[in-house]
């Protein structure tokens, strides 16, 4: 299983710095945009474990991307937690969640708090992938007990249909 990737997007570099000394040590990859519009890029091949968004940022501020973000059918269920300068005003956090935020965290904020809640959506995140894996795992399984049924209900040797059978039990083993 691959290691969990955080989307850090802010239009200030010496922010996605901080983002990344703040998060060190977590077993993820952060990979740092400094637009919306470069994020919704990231997004249309990368799979991430929670998006880190800024909610001002010039041209597609956070709450435009994060929109779009829910919009997309492939990146709507991915966690976004709101990191803005601007003081704390309800209005702007409301926006935020309405936007499809979980979290809409003020700046300055604990750095434990940030680390701590990026640590829960990435063991969410790996849980989410084993069970992915393990229903995968079933699937294949599954089939190849219907072909081996199949294979002992149909004609031929009862020689043939074994070796039929244990040939295809060796190839889906080999497969995993």
């Amino acid at each position: 299983m691959s290691a969990a990737r955080v989307l850090a997007v802010d239009d200030r570099r010496e922010n996605l710095l901080a983002l990344a000394a703040i998060l060190e040590g977590l077993p993820i990859e952060i990979e740092s945009v400094t637009s919306g519009e470069d994020a919704l890029k990231r997004l249309l091949t990368g799979d991430y474990a929670v998006i880190l968004l800024d909610a001002h940022m010039p041209g597609m501020d956070g709450f435009e991307t994060a929109g779009h973000v829910k919009q997309r059918e492939r990146t709507r269920h991915i966690p976004i937690l709101f990191l803005t300068a601007v003081d704390y005003d309800p209005h702007l956090a409301f926006r935020g969640y309405q936007a499809g935020a979980v979290d809409y965290i003020t700046k300055p904020f604990d750095p434990w708090v940030l680390r701590s809640k990026v640590a829960v959506f990435v063991d969410l995140w790996s849980m989410h992938s084993e069970l992915a894996a393990r229903a995968g795992e079933v699937g294949r399984l599954r089939r190849t007990v219907n072909e081996a049924a199949r294979l002992l209900d149909g004609t031929g040797t009862d020689a043939e249909v074994r070796a039929q059978a244990r040939e295809r039990l060796r190839r889906d083993a080999e497969d995993r």
